[in-house]
This record gives structure tokens, C-alpha cells and sequence, in this order.
């Protein structure tokens, strides 16, 4: 399991950096692919677990979102969210019309598909087009990333008390702590490579890669925590098979998701020279 894991890491780390640093448009497509594969993962897990969300309107939905936000930022969202509300709707309706006893709720699930994994997921197009927002991006993501490595070892090491017992067992709150432990200086550390190489005028400091990686660690792994209580409910293991020894694309990416909304919202509200 550990050798699947490596090696898929492997693959897919010099890929994920390649899409970074070049930018437009291929790290928005290589976005859009990544959230329109979680999505259709989403969609399968709910259906395992009894509900029927449209899964044409979860996935279009989510790429829609992903290339609005590539193309014009947030204009178009509001368009984009009011169209795919009512087509919910209509479809839903006439689902009910035929039959389907769970047609709300399937309403329900299909809205919470394509807003969390388009709307939510499209923050992370939103860092990497931010001014500087390769180097914004290098820090955000492997932050939460070593923040993740801390809590897995401090987990292993010291790991006594449940923290989300019926949720995720194997997490605990000394891993947790290592997480944030983790996640702060490591922040500080990739602040102050970032610094050397992209220079003062990135906006970038050693106290503001700590302030994030800190800020980070306390909130993200309420996302891993979130996709596990979908998993748990429905009753599956992982979201997928795509990725040998790490599950599914939904699986990977759960925490990224509240790094990219989280990271890009302090980054332009507090970080950001004026």
C-alpha cells in the first residue's frame, strides 16, 4: 500500500507542479478535470448510499463553475448558479413525477454537489490567478500538506484521544496538534524559500507563511473530516479506485478544498500588500 502510495505521488507531483507553474490555461483545465472527477465520485458515493442526484447537472455544474471562474473570475457566477438551481429543480420535479419517492432531498444533494465541489473548488483557480499567485498558491497547498504529515506522525507517535470518533476514528486530538504544529512552521519555512526566490514583492513574509500555515492546519481538516462523514453514511472505504493506495480523487483533494476558499480570502483581505 505504502509503494502505491509513493509511487502515485510520484507521478502525479511533478504533473500538479508542471499545471502550476505554467499557469493559464492549462492549470484552470487541469483544475476543472480534477473537480468534474470528485464531482462524478460525489455522485457515486451518494447513490451508493440510496440518494439519486443528477449527476449530468453535478458534474456540468461543477465544470461550469471552474471555467467561469478561469474565464472571468466571479462574473459570471450568479448566471451560472441560478441556471443550474432551477434546472435542479425542474429535473427533480420531474423525477418526482415518475416516481421517485426521495426527489427533495435528491434536490438537496445535487445542489450540495456542484456548489462544494464547483463553487468551493473553483477558489482554487481564484489563488493561482491572484498577483503572484503561483508563488501564493506553493504556499497554501503544500502547507496543509505538511500540516497533514505532522498530524499522521504526532497521530501515530502519541495519538490517545479521539477526536471524531464516529466520523474518523484514526484521527486524534494529538494529532491534530502536530498537524498545527506542523502546518505553522512549515508555513514559516516555505514563506521564507518562497522569499528567496520570488522576492519581497510577492508580499510574501516568514510571519505571514506561519500566520496561514497556522489558520490552515486549524481549519482544513474539517474538510477530510467532511468527505468521511459522506463515506461513513453511505458505507464506502474511499470515493474511488482512481489512484492506487490513495482512493479516489475526492479523497485527495477534500482538504484542498477549504485551502483554496480559506487561503484565497486571506490572502486578499489581510495579506496582500495595499
Amino acid at each position: 500500500m505504502l509503494a502505491k502510495r509513493i509511487a502515485v505521488a510520484l507521478i502525479l507531483l511533478p504533473i500538479g507542479l508542471a499545471a502550476i507553474i505554467a499557469g493559464e490555461p492549462v492549470f484552470a483545465a487541469a483544475i476543472t478535470l480534477t473537480l468534474a472527477i470528485a464531482a462524478w465520485e460525489y455522485v457515486r458515493l451518494l447513490r451508493a448510499g440510496g440518494l439519486k442526484p443528477a449527476g449530468a447537472l453535478v458534474v456540468g455544474g461543477t465544470v461550469l463553475f471552474a471555467a467561469g471562474r478561469a474565464i472571468n473570475g466571479f462574473n459570471s457566477a450568479p448566471w451560472i448558479a441560478s441556471i443550474l438551481i432551477l434546472s435542479s429543480m425542474a429535473y427533480h420535479v420531474v423525477d418526482f413525477e415518475r416516481g421517485s419517492e426521495g426527489s427533495a432531498t435528491n434536490f438537496s444533494a445535487t445542489l450540495g454537489g456542484f456548489f462544494y465541489l464547483g463553487w468551493i473548488g473553483s477558489y482554487l483557480i481564484s489563488l493561482r490567478d491572484l498577483t503572484d499567485g503561483m508563488w501564493w498558491f506553493l504556499l497554501v497547498l503544500p502547507s496543509v500538506w505538511v500540516a497533514d504529515v505532522g498530524a499522521y506522525l504526532f497521530g501515530h507517535l502519541f495519538g490517545r484521544h479521539p477526536m471524531a470518533p464516529r466520523t474518523s476514528p484514526n484521527k486524534t486530538w494529538e494529532g491534530y496538534l502536530g498537524g498545527i504544529l506542523s502546518g505553522t512552521a512549515g508555513g514559516a519555512a516555505l514563506a521564507a524559500v518562497w522569499l528567496a526566490l520570488g522576492g519581497p514583492d510577492t508580499g510574501i513574509t516568514v510571519i505571514k507563511g506561519a500566520q496561514l500555515g497556522l489558520v490552515l492546519a486549524l481549519l482544513t481538516p474539517l474538510g477530510d473530516l467532511g468527505e468521511s462523514m459522506i463515506k461513513r453514511q453511505v458505507g464506502a472505504k474511499d470515493s474511488g479506485k482512481l489512484l492506487p493506495g490513495h482512493g479516489g480523487v475526492f479523497d485527495r483533494i477534500d482538504s484542498w478544498l477549504w485551502a483554496g476558499v480559506i487561503g484565497y480570502y486571506l490572502i486578499t483581505w489581510i495579506f496582500l500588500p495595499n
